[in-house]
């Protein structure tokens, strides 16, 4: 069959993704669109799904592929970098394409269900088995004190003790960890310190910045504009708040969204700044993570653009220099 595409409705938010495929293709049956799963014909949000069961959310895309597509790189144990890892906290390279942590509604779901949708917050504690020699059952759970968006790559830390859990909790609070982000955005903007206050609905259904202090959260984001490239260019963005999509939003409502950004490049007034860079997902890395360890000493690390973004940055230079 062809290549098909769907939207997740607010209707049909929770229904599971067999439920979802029987809608949209009423000819088949029950057993033939889980058959389609089971044959890694399926993707959510670009990102291969085998699980019939999984419940879904509004605006999530489902794809139904031609041909069966391969597992995402970031899906397996044996792919994942570990940074560090002490009895306190382990610091991780995240791939593009997966979750940091399982919804509530599945964190009871068993090993054998979690393998076919693994998070990254999964692929972590079955690393720390792997390299521990221990089994998962005999290891602390991960506690999670940040996460990243899911199409967002870059450093993460999860607390493996109560103790580490509530010293570095204080510390996301207070704004003192190290959060340096790379991104590829359209257009030329100035280095510059945003600040807004975030709200959840800014009018249409989607998040955004509102007009004062009564309306959101303050968000404040300091941007240091790198290179630039053609059309393009390559900021850092330094995090002085960690609201939801910060840099997101902040980039995109200053009118130089990020490269490959799915939600927040249409306007209030409905119109959408067209995104021509063909990026290979959203252009977005958390290239610094600096913390106090609870142990009293200071941690920092850094992780350079995954192949995919380099793949990018040389693909906007090469347009660049043929426009020349």
């Amino acid at each position: 069959m062809s290549q098909q595409s769907y939207t997740v409705t607010e209707a049909q938010e929770g229904a599971t993704l067999a439920a979802i495929l029987r809608q949209n293709l009423p000819e088949k049956s029950w057993t033939q669109v889980r058959s389609l799963v089971a044959q890694r014909l399926v993707q959510v949000d670009g990102s291969l799904c085998q699980d019939p069961a999984r419940r879904l959310h509004k605006e999530e895309i489902v794809e139904v592929l031609a041909k069966a597509a391969p597992v995402h790189r970031g899906g397996t144990v044996h792919d994942l970098v570990i940074r560090h890892l002490d009895a306190e906290v382990v610091v991780v390279e995240k791939p593009s394409g997966i979750n940091t942590v399982r919804h509530p509604a599945e964190r009871e779901w068993k090993q054998e269900r979690r393998e076919l949708s693994p998070t990254l917050e999964d692929l972590t504690q079955w690393a720390i088995s792997k390299s521990l020699g221990k089994p998962v059952r005999d290891l602390h759970r991960l506690r999670i004190v940040h996460r990243l968006d899911k199409e967002t790559s870059g450093l993460v830390v999860f607390a493996r003790s109560a103790n580490a859990e509530r010293i570095l909790g204080k510390q996301f609070h207070a704004h003192t960890v190290l959060r340096k982000y790379v991104a590829i955005v359209q257009g030329h903007p100035k280095s510059q310190t945003i600040t807004s206050w975030l709200l959840r609905d800014r009018g249409d259904g989607r998040r955004g910045s509102g007009v004062s202090s009564q309306s959101g959260k303050q968000a404040i984001t300091h941007v240091q504009v790198e290179e630039t490239i053609g059309s393009y260019s390559i900021v850092s963005c330094m995090l002085e708040t960690g609201r939801t999509h910060q840099i997101r939003i902040h980039l995109a409502e200053l009118g130089f969204p990020v490269c490959g950004e799915p939600v927040y490049r249409k306007k209030l007034d409905g119109s959408e700044i067209p995104d021509a860079s063909q990026a290979p997902r959203l252009a977005l890395h958390a290239m610094e993570l600096g913390f106090q360890h609870p142990d009293g000493s200071t941690k920092h690390w850094t992780m350079e653009l995954p192949l995919d973004l380099k793949g990018f940055v040389t693909h906007l230079k090469n347009q660049a220099q043929k426009a020349r």
